[in-house]
């Protein structure tokens, strides 16, 4: 399916690896030029290099913090204009709110909410002047179904929810839409550091609470990264401009719920 993306100019961020890689490589497969940025330089020019060897596509390597103004500044410098933004940055840290102070708060707001706001800020209104615009903002399952232990990624990313929800209306008629895309149980780095932790805790091998969690989800298993990539490029073709303002949830059916 030609998802009529050809061309388009695309920056997508955090996508050294996982799930913002994944996005960059379905996006590349559609011939898609991409700025990538990531904190590590050495892993994002390997990323970048994989990704023209799979692809062919244009793809320039922007190292630095997205959630800094410098940051930001330089991912725009090398792409002013894009066509399709993808918003990705890493989560806040598990643990019991009793032991965050009001500068871990911030932190997780600025991250998880306030960056990726100032970074549709940026971009929106050339692409409503082009009369073509794709924002995809990655966020977490946890925004419908919070996880306890994640208390400051459940409050950051559904501020941001609610931010966009309202936004996303306004630009619609101009061809430029805004969704969100909710991981649940990924295959990343992230989520196994999480299944490493809980083998520490319980004494067990990594695999068996692998094992334990896929079975536990309706599809029997986790989700592979470029599932999640195909799902964005979806989201950023040229046939989606009716989908506006919408939270697609790709989580296995673990969020059991009649109306999404």
């Amino acid at each position: 399916m030609d998802l009529g993306i050809k061309g388009k100019k695309a920056i997508v961020c955090a996508a050294s690896k996982g799930l913002g890689k994944a996005c960059a490589m379905s996006l590349a497969r559609e011939g898609v030029e991409l700025v990538i940025t990531a904190r590590t330089r050495e892993t994002l020019e390997a990323t970048a290099a994989e990704i023209r060897a799979a692809t062919g596509a244009k793809v320039t390597a922007v190292a630095g913090d997205i959630t800094t103004d410098e940051g930001r500044a330089a991912a725009l410098a090398a792409c002013p204009e894009p066509d399709i933004r993808v918003n990705h940055a890493g989560g806040p840290p598990r643990g019991d709110f009793r032991d965050w102070n009001r500068d871990d708060w911030i932190k997780a707001v600025d991250g998880n909410m306030l960056t990726p706001i100032f970074l549709i800020k940026a971009v929106v209104d050339g692409m409503i002047a082009r009369k073509f615009g794709r924002i995809v903002n990655i966020t977490s399952g946890s925004v419908k179904s919070p996880i306890p232990e994640l208390g400051m990624s459940n409050g950051a990313r559904a501020g941001l929810t609610g931010f966009v929800g309202g936004l996303a209306r306004q630009v619609a008629r101009h061809n430029v839409t805004i969704n969100g895309l909710l991981p649940g149980p990924f295959l990343t780095d992230r989520l196994r550091s999480g299944f490493e932790e809980a083998a520490r805790r319980s004494n067990r091998p990594v695999d068996e609470i692998i094992a334990e969690r896929s079975a536990s989800n309706p599809a029997g298993r986790v989700g592979r990264p470029e599932e999640f990539g195909e799902a964005c490029a979806f989201l950023c073709a040229a046939s989606s401009g009716f989908i506006v303002g919408q939270n697609l949830l790709l989580d296995g059916g673990s969020f059991n719920s009649t109306m999404g």
